[in-house]
């Protein structure tokens, strides 16, 4: 992967997205919907809205949160960062039959393919900003902004527009159980103090995970331990280190994410098989499609907390 590149990606899956905006009821809008419309607030207005949309194609990343509070999208650009052609594996069911337009981070997608969904609402970031007024025309689009960590507030965002705060705040309620749940079973079995890292390799470099993605389910959600010596993130970037900064993080547990490429480049250091973790067999490899971005995905981190004890036992 380019450097470049994933400088990107990395800043981009970290963007956590927001809407603000409610609206009162009205008649039938432009849009052709046959129900009532509302009009919510986004970041360049008010815009007026089917109040049950029914063919939502959403380029902003978030087909994930519109799935959760019971929409299914007909277009999307959920696609797996790595290939842009198919859905990433966590949602794969989510969004079955779902039409790819796109990567999220994208700033122009196929108008035509848009057009042709025959969508009653579209949903873009602020990324896509250059297409808002070709997508406008062909149905009532709705721009939110990418903003920083906290996905909860995200989910309560898209919540609001849409009137479904009661369903947003029980999924979030039974997911913070979940997590935490998980969270103690994995201390009971490994103990309180054992600690867990989780970075991203790619050409030599090491993208940590604090604050959001893979390390914020660990450490956030699910209470586990933090090693020490880990660098802080203080902004929506992931803290990058070297093989020594790397070795400078006394760590119990590893979750390694990497393509296979940079994975047979960092066995074949000699700092990295000196770590103890990694002699004693302590390292959970995980592919970096998926993983990289599953920890950004609110049905992905659900998912996530399933699957991490399971990767630990296999450490045993």
């Amino acid at each position: 992967m380019k450097r470049k590149f994933l400088k990107a990606l990395v800043v981009s899956c970290m963007a956590a997205m927001m809407l603000v905006g409610c609206g009162s009821k009205g008649t039938e809008g432009e849009s052709g919907n046959s129900g009532n419309t509302i009009t919510i607030t986004d970041v360049r207005g008010e815009v007026e809205i089917p109040a049950e949309p029914k063919r939502i194609v959403d380029l902003s990343g978030n087909s994930d949160i519109l799935s959760l509070l019971g929409y299914e999208v007909i277009g999307t650009a959920n696609s797996d960062a790595y290939d842009y052609t198919k859905f990433p594996a966590y949602l794969e069911d989510t969004l079955k039959g779902a039409e790819i337009l796109g990567y999220s981070m994208q700033d122009t997608m196929d108008i035509e393919a848009v057009m042709n969904l025959e969508p009653d609402l579209i949903v873009i970031s602020t990324v896509q900003e250059k297409m808002y007024d070709q997508l406008s025309e062909i149905a009532p689009t709705v721009m939110i902004q990418l903003e920083a960590l906290n996905w909860k507030d995200d989910v309560r965002a898209f919540a609001k527009v849409f009137d479904k705060e009661d369903v947003a705040n029980q999924w979030l309620a039974d997911y913070e159980a979940k997590a935490a749940a998980a969270g103690d079973a994995i201390k009971a079995e490994y103990g309180e103090d054992t600690t867990y890292l989780s970075f991203l390799a790619s050409g030599g470099q090491f993208f940590i995970f604090d604050g959001a993605g893979f390390g914020s389910v660990l450490y956030e959600d699910m209470g586990l331990a933090k090693p020490a010596g880990m660098p802080a993130q203080t902004d929506i970037s992931l803290p990058v280190v070297t093989y020594e900064g790397l070795a400078s993080i006394a760590t119990d547990y590893i979750f390694l994410i990497a393509t296979d490429e940079d994975l047979a480049q960092l066995e074949s250091n000699a700092i990295w098989n000196s770590l103890p973790a990694v002699k004693e067999g302590k390292v959970v490899v995980l592919n970096s499609s998926p993983y990289f971005n599953q920890g950004y995905s609110s049905i992905g981190r659900n998912l996530l907390v399933d699957e991490i004890g399971e990767m630990l036992n296999e450490t045993k």
